[in-house]
C-alpha cells in the first residue's frame, strides 16, 4: 500500500485549524479552527476525459462556505450522515447544528450549558442518537430532532472522549487521565476498561482518541477487530468488543494527535509526530496499521504542528489538519487476488491448496511462486496442449516428482538436488523475513526485510547471488533479460540494481552487481516491456512515465494500474472504479497507451508516405513498427513493401496474405480483401456485392458467423440459392436464439432447418408436449430420438406417451422401466405380460417394500392387487386386520379386514387353478387340473393358516357381532348358540371376551351350567390380573348362591357343547347348527345358511358377495 500527497487547500489569514471531519456520504468537508473558524468544502471532479478517471482527474472545490456563529476557538466537528447534519462546538461550550438548505448550510440549532466546554460528540450507527461529553463530566444524550433523552453528572470526572458500540447500547466515557469507562446506553456504569496496551507505562498519559467503526460497510473477516483506543505516548489497541481480553496491541513509537478507521474498517490512519533522527525538530507522519496491527506504510507531512485527520468516504483518499493549510493525501490499495491457474479467457486449469500463507505470488511461463514471511514454494505447472496418451501418462508420472518444492529462505539450495514438498520447512522462523519476490523465465528473485536480495537459478531453484541494499524492498521487478532489478521501496521510492555488473567497491574489492543512478519518489507501481529490457513504465503520483534507456518520455495523468507492456502499448486498469461496483465492470475502466515511438511513427508514414518511414523504422527497428508499416503498405496496396515489413516483424499469416493478393486479378478485389482483413467488414461485403460476387459477400459472412446476413443474402439473390446452405443457416440461427433460451424463435428456425434433434429440446423447454408428441409421431419406427424424446415424457410424467415412443423405437423393457417409475403398476404388468417379460416379480417386490417402508401398507395391497399377485395382497391384508384386532377397535371393521383378506385368498386359489387348467387344457377333466392345482398351491405357499383357513378372523368377528346383535334384540337362546362357536376361536379373539359374553348369554337364557363353565374358565385365565379375577369370583359368587349351575334345556345344546367329528354346517345367519338337507351355500366364500332363512338375504351375511 502506498501514500503520497496530492494536493494543498489553504485556509485565509494563516487561521490555525483544530479540527476537520469528511462526509462519508456525500463528500462535504468541515474543518474548525481558531477565532471561530468553521468551513465547509467540498472537492469535486470535473474533466471530459474518459481515459482521466479517478484519483487522476483534476478536483477543484465546488463548495467553500464559510459558517458564522462561533466566537471561540472550534474544538469539535462531528457530521450526522444519515440525516445530512453537521454538529459543531467551541471552547465556549456553545453547540450549533448545522442544516442543508438549497446547497448552503444554515444554523438548525443552538445550546450553551455556559458551565463547561464541549469535548467531545458522537452520533451513533443510525444518527438517531448524540451523545455529547463535557469537561466537567457532564453526560447528555439528545435525539437528532433536538430533544433531551437523558443526562448525567459523572461527579468529580473529568471527560475527554466518547464513542457508540455498533449496536449503540454501550457508551465508552475516556477521561482526562486516561481511564477509559464502559457504560450502557441510559448511562449506568458497567465497567472500567482494561488497557492492556498500557502496562509498563509510567508517568501522565492522556487519550488521543477512540474510534468504533460501526461495521456498515461490513467488515474484512468475521470476528475482526473493530474498536481503535490510542493514547499520545503512542501505545495502540485495537478490540473485538468492550470485553476483548486480547487485543491487538501496537507501539506506534510516535507522539499521537488523531486517529480514524476507514470506511470499511480495514485500516487505520495514527496521525502524530515524530522525533527525526537527523534533525532536532519533530516530523508530521501518519501511520497506516491493519486491524491485526500489521504496519501498511508511513506518510510524511511538512509543517509544523498536525491537529486531526478524517478518511474521504471511498478509502482512497485523506485529509489532515495541519497548521493553517489542508492536505490531501491518496492511497493506493494493494488489491488482494485469489490464486487460481486460469487461460486467457478466465477459464481456471490448475487449482492447488497449499499449506503456506501466500503472502507473494510471482509467475514465470513455467513457475508459479508463492512465498510467506519464512519459506516459498515453487510449482512447475503444465498447460494441457492436445496431448497424446503417452505424454499424458509421462505428465502423470512426473507430476509426483518434484513439481511442487518448498525452500527455506535461510536454506542456501544448490540446485543439483531435487527440493521436497515439506511443510515443516515453513514453519521454521528467521530473523530477516521474506518481504518482496519477482522471477522472470530462469531467475527467482526473493527480498529480505533486512535489504538483502537473493538470487536463485530457475527451474533447478540454486542460490546463485547475494546482493545487499539499504532499504527495504516493497514491490520488485525484473526486466525481460533478468538483467536488471526495479525496486520499490516501503516509502515508495524506486531505484535500478544491475546484477551483472562488476564493480570494485570502496576497499577495492570486485564485487558483482551496481545500484544505478536513476531515483525516483512517490512511486506505486512498476512495470517493465515484456520485449524490450531498457524500456518501463511507472506510476509516480497520478501520473504515468515511460522510460527508454532510464530517460523519461512526457508523462501521461492516469490513476490505473499498469496490467501490460509490451509491442509498444500499455494497458491500464482503473481498480479502484471498477471495485466502487464489482458486479457491474464497465469496458472503459480498461486503457490503452501508446509510447512516443509508436504514435511519432504513425505520424510519420501519414505525413511523409512509406518510403522515408521505412527509413526510419529500419534506424530504429521494433517489430510492432514493421507491422505499423505493413498495415499502411497494405491500405496503398504496396504489397512489396509490404510483404518485406511482415517479414521483418516474423507476421506469417501477414506473408501469406500478400501472397494470396498478388494472385487476385483486379485491383477492386484487392482492396476489398483489404478491407476485410482491417475488420472493416459492411466496406467490404458492399465491395463485393457492387462486383456482383454475392457468393464472397455469403463466404465472408460464414466466416464471422453472421448467420441472419447469410439468411438475407441466400434470399435477396436471384437463382437458386443452395439448399444444404439454407438448411444450415436456419439451423445455426436457431442455434442463436437456443442459446439465449428464446426457444419460441428458435423453434420456427428449426423447423424450416428440418433439425429435429434440437426441434425436441425446444419443445421441451418450452413445455409444448403436445408439438412433442406430433413430432415423434412424425418419426419413423426405431429413429434414434425415440428414446430421447420418450424420456423427456417420463420425466414430466407423461407415461402413455413416453410408452409409445419406447414401443416405437422397439424398447419395451424401458417402456415397463418407466411405466414403474411413474408408479403406472397396472400398465408396467399389462406391457410385461403382453412382451412375456420375467422380471415383473421383483419389480413389485420393491415397489412395495418401498411403500412398506412409508408406512403406505395400503397402498402395497392395492399395488400386489392390481398386478394380481393376490397371496402377496392377502398376507399384507391380515397383517393389518390382526394389528386392527389387537387395537381393539371397532369389531365391524376388524371384520371387514379379514373378509377382505379371505377374498384376496379365495382370488388367490382361483388364479392357481386356472393357471393348471391353461397347462393341462385339452387333456384332463376340470377336477384334476383343481387338484394339480391345489397340490401347487400348497408347494407354493408357505403361510398355511392363510390358505386353509382364510375365513377364521372373518368368522370369528361375524359370530362376535352376531351374538350380540342377537342378544341385545331380545333372542338370548339364538345368542347363546352363536356365542358357544366363539370358542373356537380363542386365538383371535381375547378369550376374556369370548367366555364374558358366553356368560352373559348364558345368563340370560338362564343356562346356568354353561354360565358356570363360563366363570370357571374366567376365573382360570392367567392374562387376569388377581383384582379382575377377584371380580369375577365376587361376580359368580353372587348369582350361583341364587340359581342351581345347570343347564334347563341341556338336549338342545348338547350337540353344540360337545362338538366332535361330525359336526353339523352352521347358519351364518342365524348361528344354529344346520339340520336338514336342503340349505344354501354361498359360492365365494362356502358358507351355509338355512333355506328358508336366506329369503331375506340379497348378500351373504358373511362375505357380502350377491345371492345368486
Amino acid at each position: 500500500m502506498f501514500f503520497y500527497l496530492s494536493k494543498k487547500i489553504a485556509i485565509p489569514n494563516n487561521v490555525k485549524l483544530k479540527c476537520i471531519s469528511w462526509n462519508k456520504d456525500q463528500g462535504f468537508i468541515a474543518c474548525g479552527g481558531e477565532d471561530g473558524l468553521l468551513k465547509v468544502l467540498k472537492l469535486e471532479t470535473q474533466t471530459d476525459d474518459a481515459k482521466l478517471k479517478g484519483l487522476a482527474a483534476p478536483s477543484n472545490l465546488s463548495m467553500n462556505q464559510t459558517l458564522e456563529g462561533h466566537s471561540g476557538s472550534v474544538q469539535v466537528v462531528t457530521w450526522n450522515e444519515q440525516y445530512q447534519k453537521l454538529t459543531t462546538s467551541d471552547q465556549n461550550g456553545l453547540i450549533i447544528v448545522w442544516m442543508l438548505y438549497k446547497g448552503s448550510w444554515y444554523e438548525e440549532m443552538i445550546n450553551n450549558r455556559n458551565k463547561s466546554v464541549v469535548r467531545s460528540m458522537s452520533w451513533n450507527a443510525d444518527g438517531q442518537k448524540i451523545c455529547i461529553v463535557y469537561e466537567d463530566g457532564a453526560v447528555i444524550v439528545g435525539s437528532v430532532d433536538g430533544n433531551r433523552i437523558w443526562g448525567k453528572d459523572l461527579k468529580g470526572i473529568q471527560l475527554c472522549h466518547v464513542a457508540w458500540s455498533a449496536d449503540s447500547k454501550v457508551l465508552l466515557f475516556g477521561m482526562a487521565n486516561g481511564e477509559i469507562h464502559v457504560y450502557d446506553n441510559q448511562g449506568n456504569f458497567i465497567a472500567k476498561m482494561k488497557l492492556n496496551c498500557l502496562v509498563n507505562v509510567t508517568g501522565a498519559i492522556s487519550i488521543a482518541g477512540i474510534h468504533w467503526y460501526h461495521g456498515t460497510e461490513g467488515y474484512v473477516e468475521p470476528d475482526c477487530p473493530c474498536l481503535a483506543i490510542c493514547f499520545d505516548n503512542g501505545r495502540c489497541q485495537i478490540m473485538r468488543h468492550q470485553n476483548d481480553q486480547n487485543p491487538v496491541l501496537i507501539d506506534t513509537g510516535m507522539y499521537v494527535v488523531s486517529i480514524q478507521w476507514n470506511h470499511i474498517g480495514s485500516v487505520l490512519a495514527v496521525a502524530g509526530t515524530q522525533k527525526a533522527v537527523t534533525q532536532d525538530k519533530d516530523v508530521n507522519i501518519v501511520q497506516f496499521y491493519t486491524p491485526f496491527g500489521e504496519h501498511l506504510g508511513t506518510l510524511k507531512v511538512p509543517g509544523k504542528q498536525m491537529s486531526a485527520l478524517s478518511w474521504e468516504g471511498g478509502g482512497l483518499k485523506i485529509a489532515l489538519a495541519v497548521d493553517s493549510y489542508i492536505y490531501f493525501a491518496n492511497i493506493r490499495p494493494d488489491y488482494k487476488f485469489v490464486l487460481v491457474l486460469c487461460n486467457s479467457i478466465g477459464t481456471p486449469l490448475d487449482p492447488k491448496y497449499i499449506d503456506i500463507v501466500p503472502l507473494f505470488v510471482t509467475m514465470t511461463k513455467t513457475h508459479v511462486i508463492a512465498a510467506s514471511k519464512e519459506a516459498f514454494y515453487t510449482w512447475q505447472y503444465r498447460v494441457a496442449k492436445k496431448l497424446t496418451a503417452l505424454e499424458i501418462n509421462q505428465i502423470t508420472r512426473s507430476r509426483k516428482e518434484g513439481r511442487e518444492r518448498i525452500y527455506h529462505v535461510d536454506d542456501t539450495p544448490s540446485g543439483s538436488v531435487d527440493g521436497v514438498l515439506d511443510y515443516s520447512k515453513a514453519i521454521q522462523g528467521t530473523r530477516d523475513p521474506i518481504c518482496a519476490i519477482t522471477a522472470f523465465d530462469r531467475t527467482l528473485i526473493v527480498g529480505r526485510e533486512s535489504g538483502t536480495i537473493q538470487r536463485y537459478s530457475l527451474p533447478n531453484v540454486g542460490l546463485i547471488q547475494k546482493y545487499s541494499l539499504n532499504c527495504r524492498a516493497y514491490q520488485l521487478s525484473l526486466n525481460c533479460n533478468s538483467s536488471r532489478l526495479a525496486i520499490i521501496d516501503i516509502s515508495g521510492v524506486l531505484t535500478f540494481f544491475d546484477l551483472d555488473a562488476r564493480v570494485t567497491d570502496s576497499t577495492g574489492q570486485q564485487v558483482i552487481g551496481e545500484l544505478l543512478k536513476l531515483e525516483r519518489k512517490d512511486v506505486w507501481d512498476m512495470k517493465w516491456a515484456k520485449d524490450n529490457p531498457d524500456l518501463f513504465a511507472m506510476m509516480e503520483k497520478t501520473r504515468m512515465y515511460v522510460f527508454r534507456n532510464l530517460d523519461p518520455e512526457e508523462p501521461i495523468q492516469t490513476s490505473g494500474y499498469i496490467c501490460n507492456f509490451e509491442d509498444l502499448e500499455i494497458k491500464l486498469v482503473l481498480l479502484d472504479e471498477i471495485l466502487k461496483n464489482a458486479d457491474l465492470p464497465n469496458k472503459d475502466y480498461i486503457i490503452h497507451f501508446e509510447i512516443r515511438s509508436l504514435r511519432d511513427s504513425r505520424a510519420l508514414i501519414e505525413m511523409v508516405g512509406i518510403e522515408d518511414a521505412s527509413q526510419f523504422i529500419e534506424d530504429n527497428p521494433h517489430p510492432r513498427l514493421w507491422r505499423l508499416l505493413a498495415e499502411a503498405a497494405l491500405q496503398k496496396l504496396d504489397l512489396y513493401t509490404a510483404e518485406q515489413a511482415f517479414v521483418r516483424c516474423k507476421d506469417y499469416q501477414g506473408i501469406k496474405f500478400v501472397k494470396r493478393l498478388g494472385n487476385l486479378q483486379t485491383e477492386s478485389m484487392k482492396q476489398a480483401e483489404v478491407v476485410a482483413y482491417f475488420g472493416r467488414f459492411e466496406e467490404a461485403e458492399r465491395m463485393y456485392l457492387d462486383m456482383d460476387r454475392r457468393d464472397l459477400a455469403i463466404g465472408l459472412r460464414l466466416k464471422l458467423g453472421d448467420w441472419f446476413r447469410v439468411l438475407q443474402l441466400l434470399k435477396t439473390g436471384s437463382g437458386d440459392a443452395d439448399d444444404s446452405l439454407l438448411e444450415q443457416a436456419h439451423n445455426a440461427i436457431g442455434d442463436y436464439f437456443a442459446d439465449r433460451q428464446k426457444w419460441l424463435n428458435a423453434v420456427q428456425y428449426y423447423v424450416q432447418g428440418r433439425n429435429q434433434e434440437r426441434l425436441a429440446e425446444c419443445y421441451y423447454m418450452l413445455e409444448d408436449y403436445e408439438g412433442l408428441e406430433n413430432l415423434a409421431n412424425s418419426l419413423p419406427e426405431n429413429h434414434k430420438l425415440l428414446p430421447e424424446i420418450a424420456q423427456m415424457f417420463v420425466r414430466v410424467g407423461m407415461c402413455e406417451q413416453a410408452v409409445t415412443a419406447f414401443l416405437k423405437c422397439n424398447q419395451p423393457k424401458a417402456a415397463v422401466d418407466s411405466c414403474v417409475h411413474l408408479n403406472q403398476w397396472n400398465k408396467a404388468v399389462e406391457l410385461a405380460k403382453s412382451h412375456s417379460m420375467k422380471e415383473i416379480g421383483p419389480l413389485l417386490a420393491r415397489y412395495a417394500s418401498h411403500l412398506l417402508e412409508k408406512n403406505k401398507t395400503l397402498d402395497a395391497i392395492e399395488l400386489y392387487r392390481k398386478a394380481n399377485y393376490f397371496f402377496d395382497a392377502a398376507k399384507l391384508m391380515f397383517k393389518i386386520a390382526d394389528e386392527e384386532a389387537k387395537k381393539r377397535t371397532k369389531p365391524l371393521r376388524v371384520k371387514k379386514l379379514y373378509v377382505l383378506s379371505a377374498l384376496l385368498i379365495e382370488q388367490y386359489h382361483e388364479q392357481v387353478k386356472n393357471a393348471q387348467r391353461g397347462k393341462g387344457q385339452g387333456k384332463n377333466s376340470e377336477a384334476t387340473s383343481a387338484l394339480a392345482g391345489l397340490l401347487e398351491e400348497e408347494v407354493l405357499s408357505p403361510a398355511g393358516r392363510l390358505t386353509d383357513n382364510a375365513w377364521r378372523g372373518a368368522e370369528a368377528y361375524h359370530f362376535f357381532i352376531l351374538a350380540q346383535r342377537q342378544l341385545y334384540e331380545g333372542y338370548a337362546d339364538t345368542a347363546l348358540k352363536t356365542a358357544l362357536h366363539l370358542r373356537d376361536y380363542e386365538d383371535i379373539i381375547p378369550a376374556v371376551e369370548i367366555y364374558s359374553l358366553l356368560a352373559l348369554c348364558a345368563c340370560a337364557s338362564r343356562a346356568f351350567g354353561t354360565c358356570s363353565k363360563a366363570f370357571i374358565k374366567l376365573e382360570s385365565l392367567e392374562t387376569l390380573s388377581s383384582e379382575q379375577k377377584q371380580q369375577y369370583e365376587d361376580l359368580a359368587l353372587e348369582i350361583f348362591t341364587k340359581h342351581t349351575p345347570k343347564d334347563n334345556r341341556k338336549s338342545e345344546l348338547d350337540s353344540l357343547l360337545e362338538g366332535g367329528e361330525g359336526k353339523l354346517p352352521t347358519c351364518i345367519a342365524t348361528g344354529s347348527p344346520i339340520t336338514e338337507y336342503q340349505f344354501w351355500m354361498c359360492s365365494v366364500c362356502k358358507h351355509c345358511v338355512l333355506a328358508q332363512e336366506i329369503r331375506n338375504y340379497s348378500f351373504c351375511p358373511l362375505c357380502h358377495s350377491s345371492v345368486g
